[in-house]
């Protein structure tokens, strides 16, 4: 149905609180919105003026509408979270980098271990984070790790052992396995680092000081001596950390800054009155939006699903839907969540630090992208002049095959615009079994799914093959047999990288410092670097499945479902009996079989 088809529909919608779904002509989600009335909000799409430019852009494209009633408006907000973050649809605002970000675990077992994960998975298990990236984790576990000895072995259930490892013999670990410590021990170690990741160093050094004390009271000087030297670790980091004095134990400060086009988040994070991280995040189609929208959609998506809930969130605007997004939060969390805009004291100093921060960066931010466009547009240009093509290639495409000893052909596709990578454009395509093998067929596979009448919007300026004239030639019979469109055509051959152009037998070389040949270089390298890592994915999923079809009752559906509840096969080893029945699909006869093969 047409978008103007949709008004005519409107008296059929039930007025309810739910979500709404437009989908373009091709059943892709474009926009997800959520309402206390649906219709209410519907009409409002029909309105003559009013509607911003990105939203009017979407009712251009949206050729279908679909809802879910629900019962209430904070259901729909949930499940609009949900939807946003599965379909990642275009015309919502999103964060440019919402990736899966590391996190600290700290298990829920008898002797809790300390990890690294990108799951968040609900077994009781304590996670903090998100961190900016596997660095900042590494540096923070090298750290933990010095500061308290606690276990880094796999076993979820400790079983007795006669000696201790490694970790143990060098004081790395206080050797839970042999005995060494007492559970009482070591889960009070445990809520120390709980205590030091909270951002709660006070707490912590007075908890080490009176346990110092009160080994020398027992003369147990060695015990002593290890407790001063994490008392002092902890002394130093907490100098470190004394950025600014914040107005409460647990606090978040949210700050929206633009520059032009550009639109920033900044997050302060406070934990035991100090700051002790700050995040900032890009957002698109964000331009131009009151503060208070951009806040409220920035909050729905960076607390989704597992992030760490303050106690308090202070913002540089007064956010919209504040009372329903302060009920989520609390359900969220389980405890009171405030979100207020600070208009005095502390917290309005701090949400301007936040605000200032997040100006600087979007303003820096804008100025590198259009210094590198601009490098990009040059790049362009002199392709062009090498060429001789009668237009820029603003949008360059590469298609590259690879394959392993002939099995598991892929092709990718990736796509750069004004010179720069637009991964918007990537494309994956997993060559047919018949063709497996044979670079030219599946070339020419690749090309006319290119070119199909489902992906011939935004048509390349030029469409570059990776290979020599063989590979040309195959992608110019992929086109006669489509009747293609004209299309600017080369290939570049990897060894002495040359450049094959139709109608010419002999192949260009230019110099290798040319501008234009580093363009079509890194272009090729990228679409290289895009097929091994499709094919090595497709690989790992064939291994693992391959393991879990030899256990009697494990079906695709049922693989499927325990990769991803547990994400690897690693995983699925480790999980119980009871873990391994509990995913979807699964039941506890089967979960026994497969246990028993895994092992």
């Amino acid at each position: 149905m047409a978008i103007q088809n949709i008004k005519k529909e409107l008296d059929l919608i039930p007025d309810r609180p739910g979500v709404y779904i437009f989908r373009n002509r091709s059943g892709r989600v474009i926009y997800v919105g959520k309402a206390v009335s649906l219709p209410n909000r519907l009409r409002s799409y029909f309105q003559p003026g009013g509607l911003s430019e990105r939203i009017r852009k979407m009712t251009e494209e949206a050729a279908r509408l679909e809802y879910i009633i629900t019962d209430t408006e904070a259901e729909a907000l949930v499940l609009e979270c949900n939807l946003i973050k599965e379909n990642r649809p275009k015309y919502n605002i999103q964060l440019k980098d919402d990736k899966s970000y590391p996190y600290i675990r700290v298990t829920a077992e008898e002797f809790p271990r300390v990890m690294m994960t990108r799951n968040l998975v609900r077994d009781g298990s304590r996670y903090f984070g998100p961190y900016p990236n596997v660095g900042a984790v590494k540096e923070t576990m090298d750290f933990l790790r010095k500061l308290f000895s606690f276990r880094t072995c796999s076993e979820r259930k400790l079983a007795p052992r006669s000696r201790t490892c490694l970790n143990g013999q060098i004081k790395q670990c206080m050797g839970p396995c042999v005995g060494n410590v007492s559970l009482e021990k070591y889960q009070e170690m445990i809520e120390q680092l709980v205590l030091f990741l909270e951002g709660r160093t006070n707490e912590v050094e007075k908890r080490l000081s009176q346990q110092m004390k009160d080994a020398a009271e027992r003369l147990d000087f060695e015990e002593a001596a290890r407790l001063r030297n994490q008392l002092d670790a902890v002394n130093k980091l907490h100098e470190q950390q004394r950025v600014a004095q914040a107005t409460g134990p647990d606090q978040d400060f949210l700050a929206v800054g633009s520059y032009l086009d550009d639109v920033c988040v900044v997050i302060l994070r406070a934990r035991g009155g100090n700051v002790v991280a700050k995040e900032h995040y890009f957002l698109t189609g964000a331009e131009g939006l009151p503060e208070g929208e951009v806040l409220s959609s920035f909050i729905k998506r960076y607390y989704h699903r597992g992030r760490e809930i303050p106690s308090a969130i202070l913002t540089s605007a007064q956010v919209d839907e504040a009372d329903l997004l302060t009920s989520w939060l609390t359900d969220q969390k389980g405890k009171r969540v405030r979100i207020r805009f600070p208009k005095r004291g502390r917290g309005k100093e701090l949400v301007g630090m936040a605000l200032e921060n997040a100006s600087v960066i979007a303003e820096q931010h804008y100025r590198s992208s259009l210094k590198n466009k601009e490098k990009g547009i040059a790049l362009v240009l002199d392709l062009q002049e090498a060429l001789g093509l009668d237009k820029p290639p603003a949008r360059l495409e590469c298609i590259d095959i690879s394959h392993l000893g002939g099995q598991e052909t892929v092709g990718s596709l990736v796509c750069f615009t004004d010179g720069q990578p637009d991964k918007k454009g990537y494309r994956h395509y997993r060559i047919k079994a018949e063709v497996c093998g044979d670079d030219y067929a599946a070339i020419q596979e690749a090309v006319k799914r290119r070119l199909s009448n489902s992906a011939k919007n935004n048509l390349p300026d030029l469409l570059l093959i990776d290979g020599g004239k063989g590979q040309l030639n195959s992608a110019l019979k992929a086109l006669r047999q489509i009747d293609a469109p004209h299309l600017n055509l080369a290939s570049l051959a990897e060894e002495e990288e040359e450049i094959y152009l139709p109608g010419r037998s002999e192949p260009l070389v230019l110099p290798r410092n040319h501008p234009g040949l580093h363009l079509l270089q890194r272009a090729r390298d990228e679409a290289h670097r895009f097929a091994l890592t499709y094919q090595k994915k497709l690989r790992q999923r064939r291994m693992k499945a391959s393991v879990l079809r030899q256990v009697p009752g494990v079906g695709k559906k049922r693989q499927e479902a325990l990769l991803r509840h547990f994400g690897s096969l690693k995983r699925i080893r480790k999980a119980s009996i009871d873990e391994l029945a509990t995913v979807p699909g699964m039941n506890r006869k089967v979960a026994e079989e497969l246990k028993q093969v895994l092992s």
